[in-house]
């Protein structure tokens, strides 16, 4: 687009989210890019950091600025008076955000609170930047559905999914023999599962190379969060499940492959850095100029590949269940491992009790439940909250 004068009109942007680790590192790549010259801020939205969210919304000059926590509205509104920035909270002020008129929205919500906003701004044709893994692992077929009827675009973040997105060779869809999600194998990679047992939050949360925000860490501690992703590559890239590999890669400098029909291997490869797929989904398809560590291939001694185990790590096997399952348990495997993080993270339960709940309720809930529908999706979250709170409540009482 291209104003009277015939310079660009800079792109109008929403972050939903833009407090968390993938928020704060998209502002900083529209700063590199060429800050509001190129960007022009609808809304930010964020949670309980209101200090942090003023000062964005005022650096950027964002026309709105939005609260998920409804108690915090009048923190928000007394530390943005006199700016000239609308002030809305809950989820009514998420929707407003969802809904202004921006070319691009970022979804960096963490969790199912992630959902609704990102499918209204879906709905109007916004080009997604996608960070939130829940819209597809929950309601996989409702979001990429939505997407395409709205006309817009949906590019990944997750440097994975970025990767796999990078690698894909249009007109050779149809020859990919299968993906490979590279994990790094978290901070517990060689731990054997009595030490895992006793782990704390503190402990699951030290990422050995990437910065991420707690959910995500301990995710990968876990490696739910890589189970989470083998369900959303199925509906990012149209696969079956049993083209969708994982492999363990302690360094994490190639974070993904797709291997062809003719035994063609294309990897993307960089040093661990969020903004590299942050910028590639916000200029896409060209690329744009980031200070990032560049990669010293002289300086890499070794990549090292190991096949992950399931054993210790479950989550894979409980993804690669919820596939073949298929219907609700996408949606129920998420809710579950949410209900259990929490849980985990206030010390109610151990680290290997979190696999544990998600199994129990997945099998309890495999009665072939659709998630056809948002309504669907959102009864099968909310029956698998209850069932998991259900299991934690007995695993208390045991303990």
């Amino acid at each position: 687009m291209t104003n009277p004068q015939g310079t660009p009109s800079p792109e109008k942007l929403t972050i939903l989210g833009s407090t968390g680790s993938i928020g704060t590192n998209t502002l900083d790549v529209i700063r590199q890019l060429g800050g509001l010259d190129r960007f022009n801020i609808m809304a930010l939205t964020g949670a309980g950091n209101i200090a942090l969210l003023a000062q964005q919304a005022i650096a950027f000059g964002a026309k709105l600025a939005v609260t998920s926590d409804d108690e915090n509205y009048l923190a928000l509104k007394d530390t943005l008076a006199g700016s000239g920035i609308q002030v809305a909270a809950g989820k009514s002020g998420l929707q407003e955000a969802a809904a202004m008129e921006a070319d691009w929205v970022m979804a960096a919500i963490a969790g199912t609170p992630g959902l609704e906003p990102t499918l209204t701004a879906a709905r109007r044709g916004a080009n997604i930047a996608l960070a939130n893994k829940e819209c597809l692992v929950s309601a996989g077929d409702v979001f990429i559905r939505t997407v395409n009827h709205g006309g817009g675009t949906l590019i990944p973040v997750d440097s994975e999914h970025s990767a796999i997105f990078q690698c894909l060779e249009p007109a050779n869809k149809q020859n990919v023999e299968r993906i490979v999600l590279t994990a790094s194998g978290g901070p517990f990679r060689t731990f054997s599962r009595e030490q895992m047992a006793g782990v704390t939050a503190d402990v699951a949360r030290a990422h050995p190379n990437w910065s991420m925000g707690l959910k995500v860490s301990i995710g990968s501690a876990s490696m739910f969060n890589k189970a989470l992703e083998m369900i959303e590559a199925k509906y990012l890239f149209d696969l079956r499940p049993d083209q969708i590999e994982v492999i363990v890669h302690p360094q994490s400098i190639i974070h993904s492959m797709v291997a062809y029909t003719d035994g063609s291997v294309i990897a993307q490869l960089g040093c661990p850095d969020m903004r590299t797929a942050i910028a590639y989904a916000l200029t896409y398809p060209a690329r744009g100029k980031i200070d990032v560590e560049r990669l010293d291939f002289a300086k890499l001694a070794r990549l090292d590949f190991e096949a992950p185990d399931e054993v210790r790590f479950p989550a894979l096997r409980l993804a690669r269940t919820a596939l073949q399952r298929g219907g609700a348990q996408g949606a129920v495997l998420n809710a579950a491992d949410e209900t259990a993080f929490h849980a985990f993270v206030d010390g109610q339960i151990g680290f290997l009790d979190m696999a544990e709940i998600v199994e129990i309720v997945m099998d309890r809930m495999n009665d072939g439940q659709k998630a056809d529908t948002i309504e669907e999706v959102f009864a099968a979250d909310d029956q698998a909250r209850i069932y998991a709170q259900e299991v934690i409540l007995q695993k208390q009482k045991a303990a």
